[in-house]
């Protein structure tokens, strides 16, 4: 299923340049990192302290955009320049869980949203990425299916965010996109499932 995922590598040939400084500067993968999951965390908690005005919500898509940039750029550090490491492996995974229900959860202090529906979101989040880490355990790559995965799901609450900061949504909407989000949640994590027994089965020789 397509995703937003996938126009990844142009991001990242827009951010190179930025890359290269950071380096330069001694800037690493895991920094970057903590700033990102840190800095969702508090982007979520000014938000849930100032839901009952709808302004607030602006803060969502421009800190998606901001995140998606450090996402990359962390990427970028630990690929391009030999920053890989485990505990980076560990940071960008449980930075990512944090910034998801940092991000997500506020949209249930909004008058007549329904509550269930928002913490069913969350947890979907939780368990469509971890149904793609799951892929190493049994022999696949890390996978990032669609057509609801971390930069999916940035860019519709980013947008539903901005509906709500303008006025434009009501309570009504906003219960039935998330709605949406999880439908499309639930076939993302059998998809990314899919996908990775898909590719296990390719890599293994027949008897």
């Amino acid at each position: 299923m397509p995703s937003i995922y996938q126009i990844k590598p142009a991001f990242q040939n827009l951010l190179r340049p930025l890359v290269q400084r950071l380096f330069n500067k001694g800037t690493t993968a895991n920094q970057i990192t903590l700033i990102a999951g840190i800095g969702s965390v508090l982007v979520g908690a000014v938000i849930a302290g100032f839901a009952q005005h709808p302004w607030v919500f602006l803060l969502v898509p421009a800190w998606m955009i901001l995140r998606m940039a450090l996402n990359a750029i962390d990427g970028m550090l630990a690929r391009e320049f030999n920053q890989q490491s485990h505990l980076g492996a560990y940071l960008n995974e449980l930075c990512d869980i944090a910034a998801d229900c940092a991000l997500i959860l506020p949209f249930a202090l909004l008058p007549d949203v329904s509550l269930w529906l928002v913490l069913m979101v969350a947890l979907l989040a939780l368990f469509s990425e971890y149904s793609g880490v799951l892929g190493p355990m049994v022999g696949a790559s890390r996978r990032y299916d669609g057509p609801m995965g971390k930069s999916d799901r940035a860019f519709v609450l980013g947008v539903v965010a901005m509906a709500i900061a303008l006025g434009w949504i009501s309570a009504f909407w906003i219960n039935a996109v998330f709605a949406i989000i999880a439908a499309l949640l639930v076939y993302t994590l059998i998809n990314r499932v899919r996908q990775g027994l898909k590719e296990v089965q390719v890599d293994t020789p027949s008897a």
